[in-house]
């Protein structure tokens, strides 16, 4: 799920537009979960009627520099994938652009190249289309760069200038014939985008804190891949390393000294039985090849168990099974805390296999007191390269301030040529 931070100045007409669209399903790969003010204006209403968390960041009482530092702050805070300016009316600097290139979307009401850049907003921009006599006008979604309205078109809808038009009349008649419909449905053509096209370090870059995390899926050499990574915020918890003993690879304390509960940090994290490779973030890996020699599938063999009881977190419990031979399928499994204190067990199984597809699930959505759980379905992401290959992408993603080790297996779907690869962070050693 593409989580969207939608940025406004004014009375957030088009807000309400996204707003509304995605009530109404019409954006199944995204969520708005952020609204961003740089000024008190309208458009918080719309997100406190939808109860979508909003600030304002006045960028006159701030400055221009401090604006920008809190904004980009809030939207790592909020693990943002991809922004929406709505009425905005802040031109972002290269140090915004930059950081989200090609993850922020602007609308302007004209068909650009016509009567956009630097002074082009508003009702501005239809007194100059009026003086220069067009008898089309429109709406464009395009890309944000360094250059004000300067990025790729995304989509674009024209609309006939009637002979009486004011500037006021025709801005109006732009703004409720097209951009109300063309921002929300061309930024849900973009979150689906997104989801089919992101590499696995784009998509963990975008974590500062994921937790632990598992990859499921087929490299772009038509190899399984079976990743597992940890990351971890208490001395508790980084005090881990990932140790291979044989076709299995367990988790082993650094200093067992410090071992506080080692039925959370002790456990076989990747193992193999027969054409089943299993990873889990417990000691349910257990329960699941327990499972599978009594012929139990991995939904069967989890119904005894829950997510983790380190309150107030309630870590959930994430696991696969990927089944290698003539009919390769993997399905992931996370186990978490509902609102009302019962287990969600959500199941997902993919046998249409694709060269470079893949799937993520990981434990937390960021960083929080207390840590908010993985929410929504496995995210796509793609494959490419070895597991050596693959292994340096994903560990120079994680944030080095908490990434702990970090495994990969690539086999061949027959079951044979496996190679793994395994990464452990400063102090830790090394593979």
């Amino acid at each position: 799920m593409i989580r969207i931070a939608v940025l406004v100045s004014g009375t957030g007409s088009n807000l309400q537009a996204l707003l509304d669209y995605e009530k109404r399903g019409g954006n199944p790969d995204g969520c708005i979960v952020l609204v961003i003010a740089d000024r008190s204006c309208g458009a918080l209403d719309h997100a406190a009627e939808h109860r979508v968390p909003a600030l304002v960041l006045d960028r006159r009482t701030l400055g221009k520099n401090e604006f920008e530092r809190s904004l980009l702050a809030s939207l790592k805070q909020h693990s943002i994938d991809l922004v929406v300016l709505a009425g905005f009316l802040t031109i972002l600097s290269e140090k915004v652009t930059g950081l989200y290139r090609r993850r922020i979307i602007n609308i302007h009401p004209s068909l650009i190249p016509s009567f956009c850049g630097k002074g082009y907003y508003g009702e501005r921009v239809h007194q100059a289309a009026l003086q220069r006599g067009v008898k089309v006008s429109g709406a464009t979604v395009h890309l944000v760069d360094e250059v004000a309205d300067g990025g790729p078109i995304l989509s674009q809808q024209a609309l006939d200038v009637l002979d009486d038009d004011t500037p006021a009349s025709l801005g109006r008649r732009i703004l409720e014939q097209v951009e109300w419909k063309l921002l929300p449905k061309t930024v849900a053509s973009y979150c689906l985008y997104m989801e089919r096209n992101m590499n696995v370090s784009q998509k963990l870059a975008e974590r500062r804190y994921p937790g632990r995390g598992i990859v499921c899926g087929m490299n772009d050499r038509g190899k399984a891949v079976i990743a597992y990574f940890i990351t971890a915020r208490s001395i508790h918890s980084k005090n881990r390393a990932l140790v291979a003993e044989g076709d299995a690879v367990r988790t082993k304390a650094v200093d067992e000294s410090l071992l506080v509960d080692p039925s959370l940090i002790i456990y076989r994290a990747m193992d193999r039985l027969g054409d089943d490779i299993v990873v889990a973030n417990g000691d349910q890996s257990d329960t699941i090849l327990d499972g599978l020699r009594q012929g139990v599938d991995l939904q069967q063999s989890l119904q005894s168990r829950t997510f983790e009881p380190d309150e107030p977190n309630y870590t959930p419990r994430i696991s696969a099974l990927f089944h290698l031979g003539p009919d390769p399928f993997y399905e992931l499994s996370i186990l978490r805390r509902s609102a009302d204190g019962s287990c969600d067990r959500s199941f997902h199984a993919y046998s249409d296999l694709r060269l470079g597809e893949a799937h993520l699930i990981h434990t937390y959505e960021g960083d929080g007191n207390p840590l908010p759980s993985f929410t929504g379905e496995p995210r796509m992401v793609h494959l490419r390269g070895d597991a050596q290959s693959i292994a340096d992408q994903m560990w120079d993603a994680l944030d080095k301030e908490y990434r702990v080790a970090l495994c990969v297996k690539e086999v061949d779907l027959t079951g044979n040529e496996a190679k793994l690869e395994i990464r452990q962070g400063v102090g830790n050693g090394s593979y």
